[in-house]
């Protein structure tokens, strides 16, 4: 199913169902261990964000999604709404409020980019 808020994908319990509202990304840079990892998460990530992640190959797994659940935690205690985290090299928009990856990028796609709509900025530990 997709979100109703924001179009947002998530993991469904069937391997057949892929992500909610989107595909399952080809093997990918993602790969399984990020999968299963979301599956557990309290996060969600826009159509546009898995779309990002699979086009840029940007690497996100497990710990690395530990700790962007922790950052977006961290915002929301502090009351920001939409955030840009810093997670190594990886620059992700995040909903707080819907607790949604609105876009992700790497550090080369970034250079040209200007953040806009954000109240907040969490580097990630």
């Amino acid at each position: 199913m997709v979100d109703a808020v924001n179009g947002a994908g998530r993991i469904g319990n069937s391997p057949a169902t892929g992500l909610r509202g989107t595909t399952r990304p080809a093997a990918a840079p993602a790969g399984e261990d990020f999968l299963l990892a979301l599956e557990r998460s309290q996060l969600e990530f826009s159509k546009h964000a898995l779309k990002r992640i699979e086009q840029r190959g940007l690497q996100m797994d497990g710990p690395r999604l530990d700790r962007l659940e922790q950052a977006v935690d961290r915002a929301e205690a502090k009351g920001a709404r939409d955030s840009l985290i810093l997670l190594d090299e990886l620059a992700l928009v995040v909903s707080v409020q819907h607790r949604t990856v609105l876009t992700a990028m790497d550090e080369s796609s970034r250079k040209e980019h200007v953040f806009t709509n954000i109240d907040s900025v969490v580097i990630a530990e």
